[in-house]
C-alpha cells in the first residue's frame, strides 16, 4: 500500500510539473509518407554562452553589526573574502521580516503585491489579496525563470512559503520549491525549525535528519547536487538558493564553535555598540561623522547588571556568536568547492546578511525553555531558572535565544529591531556581490539604495537574458525591483531604486529619494512582554504617530523631522497610501488581530504561537 501511495504521488508531481511546460507548434511537415515530410525538433533550451552560474545565500535574523565583515565582533572569514574581493552594499534594504523578506527576493516583486505580506502559516495569513501566503503563477520565481532559460536549480535551507494545509506528503506541491522552479530541494518549508531535529524535507516528502546539525547537512546536499550536475553537464549554469535557518533561534551549535567566544562578550553589549561603530567607520560602511542612537529604554545598561545577569547573558551571545561563525564556515565549504572546481571565477554570488535585522524575541532575559505560562512567573524566578540552565545554552534540547539587548548591539548603528518595518534597524540589511569575471573593483563600497527586490532584475541583466512573458502558460506580472548592474562598476552612480513602502504587523514606512516617513504601531511585543497578563488594548492606525527623517545626512534615524517640515511628512503619508493600494497591502492588520488570531507573544511559546 505504501509503495502505492509514493508511485501515486510520483506521478503526480511529474504530471504537475509535465503540465506547466507550454509546448511549442509543431514547426515541420507531415505528408503521407516520408518524402512528403519534414521533420522538425522542438529547440533544446540553453542559457546564453558563458553565462555565470548564480549562488544566493540568505541568512536568518542577522543584524548589520553583527560579522566582521560590517564591522561586527563576530568573526565570519568566509564573508570577508568575499567582501574583500566583491562588493559592500551598505544601504540595502529587506521587509524586517522572514517570509515577506523571502517572498520579495525571490519574485522580484513587493510582498504584498504577491500576496505574503504576513506569512503562509495558518493563523497567520487572511483572505485579502495581498495577505493570502500564496504566491500567484504571475509572479514566477527567479528560479522558475532560469529553469526556462537553461539553468538547474537547486534550494537547500529554508524556505517558509509554503501555506501550512500544503505542507504534507500528500500536497498539493505546486506551492513547495519544486512547483516554484527549483529542480531539487532539502530543508524545511516552515519559518524555523531545530537544527538537530528538523522538519526535514528532501523534493517532495519529509524525511527522518540524521542527528548532525542542519547546516552540516544542507551544505552537503547543495555540493551534491552542483557535484552530481557538473559531471554530466558541466557547461551547463546552475542557480543555487542556499538559505540556512541559522541564526533564526533556537541558537544550537557545538561548544566546540561557541567556546572560540568565551569571555569575548563580558564587557556588555553597550562596549560591543561602541567598538562595532568604530570598526564600521575603519571600514567605510557608515559615515566618518556617525554616532549610535540613545540605548532602548527597554535595554538595560550593562553596568547596571548583576554579576550573574552578566555571566549569563554573556554566554547567550558567546552562543550566538559562535553560531554566525559556524555559519561562515558552512558557507566556506561551498565556496571552497568552486574554487577547487574552477567553477568560481564565474560565479555570481550573492550574500544577504540577515532576512531582517537582528530579532527581539528573546525577551528581557533571554530564552533557554519556553515560559509556558508567563503571567505566573516573575522576572526575578525565570531569572533565576535561567542562571541555573546556562551549561544547556545553545545544546539541541535548549529553544536559545538571546536577551533583546544584544538584538541591539548587533544591529548597531541602528535602532529598533526585526519586526519594526518602521525602522532601520529592522530592514537595513548587508549585502555582498561577489563575481570574479564581472567585477573590475576589489573590496569596493558601494552605498546606492537598494532592496531584496532588486535582486532578480540584477541577475537577469548580468546574465543577459529578459524576463518571460509567460511562464507555464501564465502571463507574467511586471518586475518590481530596479537592477543594481549599475552600479556594480561605477560606484559614483547615482541610485536608481527611488521608492520604496514597508509595513510588518502595523508598523510601516515609506521612502522616497532620500526622505522616509515612518509610523510604530501598538501594542508592540515589548508591550506584550511587560503587560504581566493584562489587558492590552489594540490602538486605532489613525492615532499612530509618524516620524520624519532626512536619510541623507541622518542615515540611522537620530533626528525627526516631522515637526520642522510637516509638509514633506503628509507627502510622505500619502505617498504611502498610493503604494499601499498598489500593492495589495490594505486592509491594515496587526499582530493584535484577535478575529484572525494575528496576535503573537515574544517569549518562545509554541502553544502561543512564536513570532517567526
Amino acid at each position: 500500500m505504501k509503495k502505492v501511495f509514493i508511485l501515486n504521488v510520483f506521478f503526480g508531481i511529474a504530471f504537475s510539473l509535465h503540465a506547466q511546460v507550454k509546448e511549442p507548434p509543431y514547426g515541420g511537415k507531415i505528408g503521407k509518407t516520408l518524402q512528403d515530410s519534414k521533420e522538425w525538433w522542438a529547440p533544446v533550451i540553453k542559457a546564453p554562452a558563458g553565462a555565470p552560474n548564480v549562488v544566493l545565500i540568505i541568512l536568518d535574523d542577522v543584524g548589520f553589526g553583527a560579522s566582521s565583515t560590517f564591522g561586527g565582533l563576530i568573526n565570519t572569514p568566509t564573508l570577508d573574502r568575499l567582501a574583500n574581493n566583491g562588493l559592500r552594499y551598505t544601504n540595502f534594504h529587506t521587509t524586517a521580516i522572514c517570509a515577506p523578506t523571502r517572498a520579495a527576493l525571490l519574485t522580484g516583486r513587493n510582498s504584498h503585491f504577491v500576496h505574503v505580506g504576513g506569512f503562509s502559516h495558518i493563523g497567520s495569513s487572511a483572505g485579502f489579496p495581498g495577505w493570502d501566503g500564496r504566491i500567484p503563477a504571475s509572479a514566477g520565481t527567479l528560479a522558475e525563470i532560469l529553469k526556462t532559460q537553461g539553468y538547474n536549480t537547486f534550494a537547500v535551507g529554508k524556505y517558509g512559503l509554503t501555506p501550512d494545509e500544503d505542507a504534507t506528503d500528500a500536497g498539493p506541491f505546486d506551492r513547495w520549491p519544486g512547483g516554484k522552479g527549483f529542480e531539487h530541494f532539502y530543508g524545511f518549508l516552515g519559518s524555523a525549525t531545530d537544527q538537530y531535529k528538523p522538519d526535514l524535507v528532501e523534493d517532495y516528502a519529509h524525511i527522518e535528519p540524521d542527528g548532525r546539525h542542519l547546516n552540516e547537512q544542507i551544505t552537503d546536499k547543495a555540493i551534491f547536487y552542483i557535484d552530481r550536475q557538473k559531471k554530466v553537464a558541466p557547461d551547463k549554469p546552475f542557480f543555487l538558493y542556499y538559505a540556512p535557518g541559522a541564526t533564526h533561534a533556537p541558537h544550537q551549535v557545538d561548544k566546540y564553535w561557541s567556546d572560540l567566544y568565551k569571555s569575548k562578550f563580558d564587557e556588555g553589549w553597550d562596549v560591543y555598540r561602541e567598538k562595532v561603530l568604530a570598526n564600521q567607520k575603519k571600514l567605510g560602511v557608515v559615515p566618518a561623522d556617525a554616532k549610535l542612537p540613545e540605548r532602548n529604554s527597554h535595554v538595560k545598561a550593562w553596568e547596571t547588571l548583576s554579576s550573574e545577569e552578566k555571566k549569563l547573558f554573556s554566554r547567550f551571545f558567546e552562543v550566538y556568536a559562535g553560531y554566525l561563525t559556524y555559519t561562515d564556515y558552512q558557507i566556506g565549504r561551498i565556496i571552497n568547492y568552486l574554487r577547487e572546481h574552477n567553477l568560481e571565477e564565474n560565479t555570481l554570488v550573492y550574500v544577504i546578511i540577515g532576512d531582517n535585522g537582528a530579532s527581539k524575541e528573546g525577551t528581557l532575559d533571554g530564552v533557554i525553555k519556553p515560559r509556558m505560562n508567563p503571567q505566573n512567573e516573575s522576572e526575578a524566578e525565570y531569572l533565576e531558572k535561567n542562571i541555573a540552565l546556562i551549561d544547556s545554552i545553545g545544546t539541541p534540547g535548549a529553544r536559545t535565544n538571546y536577551p533583546f539587548g544584544w538584538a541591539q548591539a548587533a544591529n548597531t548603528p541602528f535602532k529598533e529591531w526585526k519586526q519594526d518595518a518602521n525602522a532601520e534597524g529592522g530592514t537595513h540589511n548587508p549585502l555582498i556581490v561577489y563575481f570574479p569575471k564581472g567585477i573590475r573593483e576589489k573590496g569596493g563600497i558601494r552605498n546606492q539604495y537598494g532592496h531584496v527586490i532588486d535582486i532578480l532584475p540584477t541577475t537577469l541583466e548580468l546574465i543577459g537574458i529578459q524576463k518571460p512573458d509567460y511562464i507555464g502558460g501564465i502571463r507574467q506580472d511586471s518586475i518590481q525591483g530596479t537592477s543594481l548592474a549599475y552600479s556594480i562598476n561605477n560606484p559614483k552612480a547615482s541610485s536608481r531604486h527611488k521608492i520604496q513602502h514597508y509595513y510588518i504587523f502595523g508598523s510601516r514606512a515609506i521612502y522616497f529619494d532620500g526622505w522616509k516617513a515612518s509610523a510604530a504601531h501598538k501594542p508592540d511585543v515589548f508591550d506584550l512582554q511587560f503587560s504581566k497578563g493584562k489587558d492590552i488594548s489594540k490602538t486605532s492606525f489613525d492615532d499612530d504617530v509618524w516620524s520624519l527623517y532626512n536619510l541623507n545626512n541622518d542615515f540611522n534615524e537620530r533626528i525627526d523631522l516631522a515637526t520642522k517640515f510637516p509638509e514633506k511628512l503628509e507627502e510622505l503619508k500619502k505617498l504611502f497610501d498610493e503604494q499601499a493600494t498598489q500593492n495589495h497591502l490594505y486592509p491594515l492588520i496587526d499582530r493584535y488581530d484577535t478575529s484572525k488570531k494575528l496576535i503573537h507573544y515574544p517569549n518562545g511559546s509554541d502553544k502561543q504561537g512564536p513570532i517567526k
